[in-house]
């Protein structure tokens, strides 16, 4: 069995936790700590404030997954003040070791070796993931994140990809205009303008416009809030309508990737849980005219492990360094 340190970078936190692993999985994921980015000046800083949090040595092996794509000598985060050298981490961090991954693969490390019980069913036939073949992994949060997950002969491999920033594709009238106001503030229109946290504010405020009907500026938490509760008519709406695009969304990129089936993440993933269901996302996720069959019988879960970046972090590190 091999201690490691696991690692989950976003934008505004960095959560961090103490993981066991065997034979190229993760056996325990301790209890995570969550730092904020903005007080810590780097990641070395930021590792040292958990080290002195357990009050113990830290482990000399590392999985992080940043909130970017891992390429080039220098990483950039939106919203997150650090600046990442892969080159110069096993120094700055005194580690032997580490596996550097993208977010949103590392959530496809997640999925991929996560107990069944943290895949909740959404929609489609109600079996276990398939042991062969791909699946499709989006997940709504400050933006629209995407991966591929190929399983073959006992054996899995992840694909990072930047599919939530694929055009948007409008499937109705109301959709057509929603499209057209959004060019008027956007040069592209991409999925993640409409599918993602500020995605909703989007949806509000043109829904509002279309309807010719006043509307309160609201912060994008506040929105959510509104929305989940269905207390405002237009909030509930634009939810309405979120709900239906990730649908459709989720089911261009299951055709894209060859998939036998979809999981659903992200933190905003996580919040419509109870919701999706209950929306036209299963109507919009097979809707797909030649292939309405096939997609028919592609099952749709959601992650709903509380931690699925810094347990694919683990996952990540544990399947390239098999013990």
């Amino acid at each position: 069995m091999k201690e490691i340190v696991a690692v989950d970078i976003g934008g505004t936190h960095a959560r961090f936790a103490i993981a066991q692993i065997v034979d190229g999985r993760v056996v325990e994921l301790g209890e995570a700590t969550t730092l904020k980015s903005s007080d810590h000046a780097s990641l070395a800083l930021a590792w040292e404030a958990f080290g002195r949090s357990l009050g113990r040595e830290l482990p000399r092996h590392a999985g992080i997954a940043v909130a970017c794509p891992i390429q080039g000598e220098i990483l950039k985060l939106t919203n997150n003040p650090w600046i990442i050298q892969p080159a110069q981490l096993s120094a700055r961090l005194n580690i032997d070791d580490f596996v550097l991954v993208n977010d949103f693969g590392a959530v496809a490390h997640a999925v991929a070796q996560v107990d069944e019980s943290h895949l909740q069913h959404l929609c489609g036939p109600k079996r276990p993931l398939p042991k062969e073949g791909a699946i499709s992994i989006i997940g709504p949060g400050t933006g629209l994140g995407a991966a591929c997950l190929l399983k073959r002969d006992d054996h899995y491999f992840v694909m990072e990809t930047e599919g939530g920033h694929i055009d948007y594709a409008p499937l109705d009238e109301l959709e057509d205009k929603i499209l057209h106001a959004l060019r008027r503030r956007f040069r592209r229109v991409s999925a993640e303008r409409i599918v993602s946290g500020p995605g909703l504010t989007n949806l509000y405020e043109i829904i509002a416009e279309l309807q010719g009907l006043p509307f309160t500026l609201h912060d994008n938490r506040t929105l959510w809030t509104m929305a989940l509760e269905g207390h405002d008519t237009m909030a509930a709406a634009a939810l309405e309508r979120f709900c239906l695009s990730l649908g459709a969304i989720a089911g261009d990129l299951a055709l894209a990737h060859g998939a036998h089936s979809v999981v659903i993440a992200g933190g905003l993933g996580l919040r419509l849980a109870n919701r999706l269901g209950k929306s036209g996302f299963a109507e919009r996720f097979v809707a797909k005219g030649r292939f309405e069959t096939i997609m028919s019988d592609m099952p749709v879960k959601i992650i709903t492990h509380p931690q699925p970046g810094l347990f694919g972090a683990a996952a990540a590190y544990a399947s390239q360094y098999r013990n």
